[in-house]
């Protein structure tokens, strides 16, 4: 708003902050979390392949993280950016 309009009492109301921030576990987003754990206890338990179970979770949780700290929605433009078509077809 700018300086010169007036406040209308009634038209003001506090917003919490959990409904603008969103889920994350572990500083990585929740689905991402979730998926990511999922195919590192797959590939550890089902496969038992520990250690690339292991790693797969490690390496996939850091990026998910380091994308969660440039950008809190980047699955959701991610995701996004998979649904457009290209603009411009070269």
């Amino acid at each position: 708003m700018n300086e010169t309009a007036t406040l209308v009492a009634g038209f003001e109301v506090p917003l919490h902050r959990s409904l603008t921030e969103p889920i994350l576990m572990g500083g990585a987003p929740r689905t991402v979390a979730i998926a990511n754990g999922t195919l590192a206890a797959a590939v550890g338990l089902g496969l038992q392949l520990w250690i690339p179970g292991i790693a797969l979770w490690l390496i996939g949780h850091s990026l998910a993280v380091w994308g969660a700290k440039v950008d809190p929605q980047f699955m959701q433009v991610f995701a996004r950016h998979l649904k457009h078509r290209p603009l411009l077809d070269v």
